[in-house]
């Protein structure tokens, strides 16, 4: 790790992140009445909450709407929840303000040509693996899991073990 991205990593206190292809592998599976069914990483899921008791605060930004993505979310008890948010900047600016933060304060994940205009402002700048092209370009890290497939969690232990909270996280949970 470069000591720019460690410095980077070291100032954050928000995790925000897309939806579609980062929380979940990007597929929209509908039933035979056309609700979507989606399918969400247990290993995400824990990591947002060592996440939650690190102190870092959580949101999710997505373009489109859903009941799955809101029940998921108030399962996971994250802080903020923006649906229908295009373009996404300004659920970005909300949350800086909810939070009282700044641009360097924040890490957001994204895959998507959406997710580009906040790529751009954040401190950490984070794509997927199967993100597209001009989404890596932005990323200051590209995960190694695919959206969907631990790529949240694979964030959230690099931001922990980096800011040198992870070991006193999971030292509990074996008492």
């Amino acid at each position: 790790m470069t000591a720019q991205l460690k410095k980077k990593i070291n100032k954050i206190k928000v995790l925000a992140m897309d939806v579609d292809g980062v929380l979940t592998s990007g597929k929209i599976n509908l039933d035979e009445e056309g609700k979507e069914i989606k399918s969400f990483n247990v290993y995400d899921g824990f990591g947002l909450a060592l996440c939650h008791k690190a102190g870092l605060k959580t949101a999710v930004i997505s373009a489109r709407s859903s009941g799955a993505v809101t029940a998921r979310a108030l399962d996971l008890k994250i802080d903020r929840i923006f649906q229908d948010a295009y373009p996404k900047i300004s659920a970005y600016e909300q949350i800086l303000k909810d939070f009282d933060a700044q641009d360097a304060d924040v890490c957001f994940i994204g895959d998507d040509l959406p997710d580009i205009c906040v790529l751009k402002r954040v401190g950490l700048a984070v794509a997927v693996s199967n993100a597209v092209p001009e989404v890596q370009r932005e990323a200051d890290y590209v995960t190694k899991k695919r959206g969907g497939d631990g790529a949240l969690r694979e964030v959230i232990e690099l931001i922990l073990k980096t800011q040198g909270k992870w070991e006193g996280l999971i030292k509990p949970l074996c008492i």
